[in-house]
């Protein structure tokens, strides 16, 4: 038997696994602790047997194999992943990450120029949901639903990414948009939340004062309640909330930046939202007006009098696209070295 040999990938954990049996062995080990994803036998036993044949990425842990990935040639410029598991006790510790970095690296190193993968239709199974908005956290962006491609229980869902050069922070902020439509149902994983509103927490607050607290509302019988004095209602489909809290602490003199604190928590939360494939909307003066929702709100909430509740943002998976508003030119709103706007 040829020897195996193990390539570590530039700038990642895993390793290209050359040796057809040991791909076989890491694949058989991996899909069959995974019966939520790989329940069919027909199915897995073909994706066992194609990896021998295919580009395969293995990581380990303590010398034992946790996850992998496979690439599949299906033109010229084209190359898809066409399978890739993770132990599920090992899931969101960057392994899925790392092992698509490494793939995704010798895609390009190989001259690809587009990627492709495909999965369950977001909105069905909550397995499935994750792997969809693990896919779009990576950059790749919805293609087709094929609904007969595999059968009506399991519609299609084909992701591509263009690898002629990667997402940068700027691509997300560009293609960021506030979304006030219906969301699909099924409920945000707690870890989403925690990570939406981790980045919020992790945003400057001026003389470090942190005046900014959070609540995250995913109780369906609690929402309905907020949603009683939300009038007109607003974000009313939203399967998740977060509610942004502020207190009135001095900074020095008689100076507070509560305002600028819980603005740039916002801010951080809608891209990290929109970064895990979720849409979110920033609603601040419909709850602030003369009628006070906000303080309704925060008395279901119970929160204490020193904090005001000044914003939610709903989160979700949006049912349609966000309509991009039109924004003036970079020339019309931004100059150098003076004021020099027309």
């Amino acid at each position: 038997m040829e020897k195996t040999v193990r390539e570590t990938i530039a700038q990642s954990n895993s390793v290209l696994i050359t040796d057809p049996e040991e791909k076989q062995k890491i694949a058989r080990s991996i899909l069959e602790a995974l019966q939520d994803w790989f329940a069919i036998t027909e199915s897995r036993e073909e994706y066992i047997r194609s990896s021998a044949g295919q580009p395969f990425f293995a990581a380990f842990m303590e010398n034992s194999p946790v996850g992998f990935l496979c690439l599949k040639e299906t033109g010229d410029a084209t190359v898809e992943l066409a399978v890739m598991g993770v132990l599920k006790n090992c899931h969101r510790q960057g392994i899925g990450k790392n092992l698509f970095s490494a793939a995704k690296e010798y895609a390009v190193k190989q001259g690809y120029e587009f990627m492709q993968v495909k999965t369950v239709q977001m909105g069905l199974y909550d397995d499935y949901d994750a792997t969809n908005r693990f896919y779009q956290a990576l950059g790749f962006r919805e293609l087709e639903v094929f609904p007969g491609l595999w059968d009506e229980a399991n519609p299609c869902q084909i992701y591509v990414m263009s690898l002629r050069r990667q997402q940068t922070f700027q691509d997300l902020v560009s293609r960021r948009r506030s979304y006030r439509g219906r969301f699909k149902p099924g409920r945000v994983p707690r870890e989403d939340l925690t990570a939406i509103m981790q980045a919020g927490l992790d945003a400057p607050s001026g003389c470090n004062k942190q005046t900014t607290s959070l609540i995250a509302v995913d109780d369906p019988e609690l929402l309905e309640k907020l949603r009683a004095v939300i009038q007109p209602p607003v974000g009313e489909t939203a399967p998740a909330i977060i509610c942004v809290l502020t207190r009135r602490i001095t900074a020095y003199r008689d100076r507070c930046f509560s305002v600028q604190d819980y603005s740039a928590a916002i801010e951080n939360m809608l891209l990290a939202a929109a970064s895990l494939g979720y849409g979110s909307c920033w609603y601040e003066g419909h709850i602030t007006d003369t009628d006070r929702i906000g303080d309704q709100m925060a008395k279901i909430l119970g929160v204490p009098e020193e904090y005001e509740l000044v914003c939610f943002l709903p989160v979700g998976i949006p049912e349609s696209a966000a309509v991009p508003p039109k924004k003036k030119s970079f020339e019309e709103r931004a100059c150098f070295n003076g004021f020099f706007l027309h």
